[in-house]
């Protein structure tokens, strides 16, 4: 697995975790993502996705809430000389043996 080989650490959030709530109508449901890594250039929020629902209202809604939660966690870490957090959406089916996060985050991350 790409996350063993690379990260210093990773894990699978839990709900709560993070407190991150995106906009689902009229509801506000946690939104946790499936893993976060931790390399030695950065923090990454990884969110793998069938690539038929890239383009779903409720992943586009989640997508824009994990974004704006790495833009506030990057300010705050820079602060005190941590690291960036970046949120990368990816296909499923780009996921291989042979991908590197950091090759997934040059293809896959989303900024605001």
């Amino acid at each position: 697995m790409i996350l063993d080989r690379e990260a210093l650490k990773w894990i699978k959030p839990a709900n709560g975790q993070f407190q991150i709530y995106y906009k689902s109508g009229i509801d506000h449901p946690e939104y946790v993502p499936d893993f976060v890594a931790e390399t030695t250039t950065c923090i990454y929020m990884l969110e793998p996705k069938a690539r038929n629902e890239m383009e779903d209202a409720e992943v586009l809604s989640k997508r824009s809430a994990a974004v704006t939660y790495c833009i506030h966690a990057s300010k705050h870490t820079a602060e005190s000389g941590g690291k960036p957090w970046k949120y990368l959406l990816i296909p499923h089916d780009e996921i291989a043996e042979n991908m590197t996060l950091a090759g997934l985050a040059s293809r896959y991350a989303v900024s605001a």
